[in-house]
């Protein structure tokens, strides 16, 4: 339940056509709903603006489908990351609205299209190898409500492919970038524009990679200013960090005291 949901149902039992009684029946999971292997966090949605979302990895597959049917069950939008085929086809049985994206490995759900954003998110990605964790980015970043874009196979080792996207570059209101290998595109993209870059370091690499430490070291060395890191393939902290510092932009400004 997101805070429309419940300023909805108030306006109801204020008018009268919603008894005290049906409000409680409909408000009696939260803060959350004990399903003894999880505590489903029904309560999030009021407090941050953005549902539960359902991390796949190590879950049996009827956990994930368990969680989520108790949160579609509260007409939020749902969002699964990193959800086996077999997963995902629980979840595409439980919705047919469900979207699945076998790259991303997500899940999404969303009720209703909502109004996005403005303001665009660019994902660039250095290298074909890097899509996994691109596509959780962007999957993340359009689940919550944000604009995006893509621009993928952008790597330094051929520096022209990644000029040639400079109007999405200078387009965007963050750029979320995706690099294996040696991690160098982060830097190159924080040295040309004027915008918040959010580095994501891939465990794609030769040995000397170490499953991504390289990039992220080198990602944290960076030498360009407003370049963020998070960890190693997490495409979902940056997209949904994006989002974040999306939303900052679409605020209309305070009046001056």
């Amino acid at each position: 339940m997101n805070r429309e949901q419940l300023a909805e149902l108030l306006r109801r039992i204020a008018a009268g056509s919603t008894s005290p009684e049906e409000g409680l029946t409909q408000l009696r999971f939260l803060p959350y709903e004990d399903l003894g292997f999880a505590h489903v966090d029904h309560h999030r949605s009021l407090r941050q603006g953005i549902p539960e979302v359902i991390y796949g990895a190590g879950k049996t597959v009827d956990q994930v489908a368990a969680i989520a049917e108790r949160i579609l069950n509260q007409d939020s939008d749902l969002l699964a990351t990193r959800v086996s085929p077999e997963a995902a086809e629980a979840l595409l049985a439980l919705d047919p609205r469900a979207e699945y994206n076998a790259i991303a490995r997500t899940v999404v759900v969303r009720h209703e299209p909502g109004k996005v954003t403005e303001g665009m998110i660019l994902v660039a990605a250095a290298g074909t190898s890097d899509l996994p964790v691109a596509e959780e980015a962007a999957v993340t970043a359009r689940a919550l409500g944000s604009t995006v874009q893509t621009a993928y196979d952008v790597g330094v080792a051929g520096l022209h492919r990644l000029l040639a996207k400079q109007d999405l570059l200078v387009s965007a209101r963050v750029i979320v970038v995706v690099a294996g290998m040696e991690g160098a595109l982060p830097s190159v993209v924080g040295g040309l524009v004027d915008k918040p870059v959010i580095a994501v370091p891939t465990s794609v690499g030769y040995g000397a990679h170490f499953q991504g430490l390289a990039p992220l070291l080198a990602m944290l060395n960076s030498c360009a200013s407003g370049v963020a890191v998070v960890n190693i393939d997490n495409g979902f902290g940056a997209g949904y960090m994006a989002h974040t510092i999306n939303l900052i932009g679409e605020r209309p400004p305070r009046d001056a005291a």
